[in-house]
């Protein structure tokens, strides 16, 4: 890669970045009515869609070779971009025990983290930036000198380190604070982590008022919830070997007599055929025998005359 085309990557990093940006305010706005600086960062950008959008741009480039269509270009974004928003979702969790985004109660969400929802407009959004807004700013850099190019990706990338590491104490901070908590909820851990930013510094405060929805969690509280569903599982199961014996208990009580019966003179009838040796049974087993045959013989011509009275 030229060093013009690195240039030119990170300017549609920053871009796109501002324009994720945007678009999240956009939304917040009419969620909470009020204006939030979104983002992990002090300033206008969103570093997840400047990432999926330069991954998209190299991406494509890279296949047009072999295929390149509308399609190929809905998939590639479709992918891409609910790897990094998972990715992000998940690395974030586990170095600072929040989670940012829930998407669990979406349908077709994995673990959370992303949904079919969010990622058919990461497809459909790749297709504009490819087919549209890419066009657009190369040519917006053509008409540019390098030098200012340059120039522009240097103090941006400056701008955007110092804001990184400024953002950094802020959730290193965060994370101490859900860390020490000793609440037993993610809502108690919420308002204490919410207080300890507004007491502090602006950009503390900046990052309090950007994450309203923000889910805090620590190992406490994951063992807790661990052992609730242990013991929700030990619990069901006992309830379905319960029900099971109640079943059985419940047939046997209402099973009719004549039916008990006739089970038991059936299983007598078997007993009696496992035991019975003719060669070395005595006189009298063989005359005991001999009776309750004549008396199944009688039972037997009763039962053929029942159907006939």
């Amino acid at each position: 890669m030229t060093a013009e085309n690195l240039i030119n990557l990170l300017l549609l990093f920053f871009a796109y970045a501002f324009i994720g940006w945007c678009i999240e305010v956009t939304l917040k706005y009419f969620q909470f009515h009020r204006f939030i600086n979104r983002g992990f960062l002090t300033g206008p950008w969103l570093p997840i869609y400047g990432s999926g959008a330069a991954l998209i741009t190299v991406a494509v480039r890279g296949l047009a070779p072999l295929e390149s269509s509308v399609g190929t270009t809905f998939v590639i974004s479709f992918i891409l971009c609910g790897i990094v928003e998972y990715m992000t979702s998940f690395v974030l969790e586990k170095r600072f025990h929040a989670r940012w985004w829930d998407y669990s109660q979406k349908p077709m969400n994995l673990h959370g983290r992303v949904w079919i929802g969010n990622l058919i407009l990461f497809g459909l959004g790749g297709v504009l930036i490819i087919e549209l807004f890419n066009p657009l700013l190369f040519r917006l850099f053509g008409n540019t000198s390098f030098r200012l190019r340059e120039s522009l990706t240097i103090v941006l990338s400056c701008i955007f380190a110092a804001d990184y590491v400024m953002s950094h104490f802020v959730l290193k901070l965060v994370k101490s604070g859900v860390e020490s908590s000793e609440a037993d909820d993610t809502e108690a851990i919420n308002k204490e982590v919410r207080l300890l930013l507004l007491d502090r510094s602006f950009f503390h405060r900046r990052f309090a008022e950007a994450y309203p929805e923000v889910l805090y969690r620590t190992e406490r509280i994951a063992a807790r919830v661990e052992a609730i569903k242990t013991e929700t599982e030990r619990l069901r199961l006992e309830a379905e070997q319960h029900a099971a014996e109640v079943k059985r208990e419940v047939e046997v009580n209402l099973e009719p007599t004549a039916k008990v019966k006739n089970t038991i003179i059936e299983k007598q009838e078997a007993l009696i055929d496992l035991l019975y040796q003719e060669d070395t049974a005595s006189d009298e087993i063989r005359t005991l025998k001999r009776e309750i045959e004549e008396k199944q013989a009688v039972l037997q011509k009763r039962r053929d005359l029942l159907p006939k009275l």
